[in-house]
C-alpha cells in the first residue's frame, strides 16, 4: 500500500518482550519472571550509579523499581499525548517522591501586588516564548532528596528578572533561603512558599549569589548570610490572577520567568519523559503541592504548553524540563503564579 513504511521492531531484549505482552510477567514461569527482573534492574542500577547499603535495602529498591516500571509500560500503551521513561527516580517509593513536593499550603495570604492585567489587554502576545533561547534561565539543579522546590522557584524568577535588568545572568543561591527564611515561615527541606522567600529577599535587602554563598547542600545549613555580598534588591513582588492564561502569558512576556504551583501528586508526573503533558485527574488547584518555574510557553501538534523548568535534575523529563497542558488549566499552573520586582 502507498505510504505504508514497514519498521524494524525493538530489539528483543526482556524489557520488549514485557512491553509487547504485558501478559507474560504473569503466566510466565516465576524464576524466569525473576531473572528477567533481576537483569533490568541491574541494568537500571548502572545506569544511574546506584548502590545500596545492604542486600535488604537492594530487594526494597528492586520491588519499587518493578512496581514504577510496571506502571510506566502501561501508561505508554496508552498512546498519551506524553510519554514516560523509568528515570533516576525509578526505584523511590511513593512516599518518597512525596518528599521531593515541598510546596506548603499556608492558610496566610500573600501579600504581594496584584499583576495589573487590564494594562496588558491590548498586547498582542507572541505565539511562543522560550527564555532560555534569550540566556535568561541557568542550568536545572538538583534539589536532591529535599522539599525546597519553592527555593529554586524563588531564585529561578529572581534570576530572569535579574538578567532582564542587567544583562547578566548570575546564579542565586537556594541554599541562603533555606537556612535563613525560618523566621518567615519557610521549613527548610520540608517545604515553604516563594512569597515568603521574596518577603524574606525584601527584608534583608537582596539575595546571595551561589558564588558567594557557597553551594547547594540538599540538607538544612548554618545561615551565614553575609549583608554586603546581597544582590538584586526587591521593590516588591507580584501575583498573577488566578486561572488566567491570558494574564501568565503577559506576566511571562513582560516580566521574564514567573514562579509557579502545580499539583504535582501523580506519578505520571514523577516519570514524564515527553509531549504534552495533560493528567485527567491533575485538576485540583488546592492541592498545589510542588513549586516550578514557567519559562515559556507554546503549542506542539495542535496542544498549547506552558514550557515548565523542574528541580529534580536533568535525568527528569525532557533535559529537567516538562511542558505542561493549558487546557482547563491542568494541575493548576496558572492558580497561583508570582514574579519579582526588582527595585
Amino acid at each position: 500500500m502507498a505510504g505504508v513504511q514497514c519498521k524494524q521492531w525493538p530489539a528483543a531484549g526482556p524489557e520488549h518482550r514485557i512491553m509487547a505482552n504485558p501478559m507474560r510477567e504473569f503466566v510466565g514461569r516465576p524464576q524466569d519472571m525473576d531473572h528477567i527482573h533481576h537483569h533490568l534492574f541491574h541494568r537500571y542500577t548502572e545506569r544511574f550509579s546506584k548502590s545500596y547499603s545492604s542486600e535488604e535495602e537492594h530487594e526494597h529498591r528492586k520491588r519499587a523499581f518493578i512496581h514504577n516500571m510496571r506502571f510506566v509500560h502501561s501508561r505508554n500503551r496508552a498512546a498519551l499525548s506524553y510519554t514516560l521513561a523509568l528515570n533516576h527516580l525509578a526505584d523511590r517509593t511513593p512516599q518518597e517522591l512525596a518528599a521531593l513536593r515541598g510546596r506548603r499550603h499556608s492558610r496566610a495570604p500573600s501579600t504581594g501586588q496584584r499583576f495589573p492585567t487590564e494594562l496588558y489587554s491590548g498586547l498582542i502576545l507572541p505565539e511562543s516564548l522560550d527564555w532560555r533561547l534569550y540566556g535568561a534561565v541557568t542550568p536545572v539543579k538538583d534539589q536532591a532528596i529535599c522539599g525546597s522546590c519553592w527555593s529554586f522557584a524563588t531564585t529561578g524568577a529572581m534570576e530572569g528578572a535579574l538578567f532582564l535588568k542587567t544583562g547578566v545572568l548570575t546564579p542565586l543561591s537556594q541554599q541562603v533561603l533555606i537556612d535563613c527564611s525560618w523566621g518567615f515561615g519557610n521549613y527548610a527541606c520540608d517545604g515553604g512558599e516563594e512569597w515568603r522567600a521574596y518577603e524574606w529577599i525584601m527584608k534583608h535587602g537582596g539575595i546571595a549569589s551561589t558564588e558567594s554563598y557557597g553551594p547547594y547542600l540538599g540538607q538544612n545549613g548554618y545561615c551565614h548570610c553575609n549583608q554586603s555580598e546581597l544582590v538584586a534588591q526587591l521593590a516588591g513582588y507580584a501575583t498573577v490572577e488566578p486561572g488566567s492564561a491570558v494574564a501568565l502569558k503577559a506576566a511571562l512576556v513582560k516580566h521574564g520567568p514567573v514562579a509557579v504551583n502545580i499539583d504535582a501528586s501523580h506519578k505520571s508526573f514523577a516519570f514524564y519523559a515527553n509531549g504534552v503533558y495533560e493528567e485527567p485527574r491533575c485538576n485540583e488547584t488546592t492541592a498545589l503541592d510542588h513549586a516550578v518555574l514557567a519559562v515559556g510557553y507554546g503549542v506542539l501538534h495542535g496542544k498549547s504548553y506552558w514550557l515548565i523548568k523542574n528541580s529534580w535534575s536533568t535525568y527528569w523529563g525532557n533535559d529537567g524540563y516538562i511542558l505542561m497542558a493549558m487546557k482547563d488549566n491542568n494541575c493548576g499552573v496558572a492558580t497561583t503564579a508570582s514574579f519579582p520586582i526588582l527595585a
